[in-house]
């Protein structure tokens, strides 16, 4: 299967992989007062979406090298300091690994994140580096312009003109972690804000989405 292809598949909004219940930590930022939705697409792809990038890079360039994933997970979890951000991270993973099971034979993962899923899934389909994380970025960012659709109200070509103005952003993240190899050099690319907006929505009463 080619490439290109792959990618259009993996990038299908109705992918079974309970995208559709995330919101990207838009919903918490809303109610916290935030209202600049594509700097906040900017700051995710420079932060979270960048060090979720990068592990399942080197989790990628791990598994071709027969190499262990463990210091991988580890380095993802010493960036990702949030209990909500990494057990939603896990579910995502599960999902995902379900779904690359069924498409392709994935190599065994105990409870992985995200990223790490990820990179099982893009060694197991072929896909390159640059790719990958390509994926990752448009993928996130397509989540937040999505949820945003459902929480303010917005014409939906405004959303999909935040998803294509973040595209350069897109890239530049992409070809910055894409030549990553080493647990040690996946990005500390924190986010404090965001987090704490995480870990307040495990505990609102009223959401829409999980988070």
């Amino acid at each position: 299967m080619h490439q290109e292809l792959i990618l259009m598949l993996l990038a299908d909004a109705r992918l079974p992989v309970a995208g559709h219940t995330q919101s990207g930590g838009l919903e918490p930022a809303l109610r916290a007062g935030l209202t600049d939705v594509p700097s906040y697409i900017a700051t995710r792809l420079n932060t979270v979406t960048k060090v979720e990038a990068a592990t399942a890079v080197v989790a990628v360039h791990s598994l071709r090298q027969g190499l262990a994933l463990a210091p991988v997970e580890l380095a993802w979890a010493a960036r990702t300091p949030s209990p909500a951000m990494r057990a939603t991270s896990r579910q995502l993973a599960r999902g995902l690994l379900r779904l690359g099971n069924r498409l392709w034979q994935l190599p065994v993962l105990q409870d992985p994140s995200r990223g790490v899923a990820l990179g099982a899934l893009a060694f197991a389909a072929g896909l390159a580096p640059t790719s990958l994380a390509r994926l990752i970025g448009y993928d996130d960012t397509q989540t937040v312009a999505a949820a945003a659709l459902k929480l303010v109200p917005l014409d939906p070509a405004e959303a999909t003109e935040w998803v294509v103005r973040a595209m350069p952003l897109i890239q530049a993240m992409a070809s910055e972690v894409s030549g990553l190899t080493a647990a040690g050099e996946i990005p500390a690319s924190g986010a404090p804000q965001i987090e704490a907006w995480a870990e307040a929505h495990t505990t609102a009463r009223r959401r829409l989405f999980s988070a």
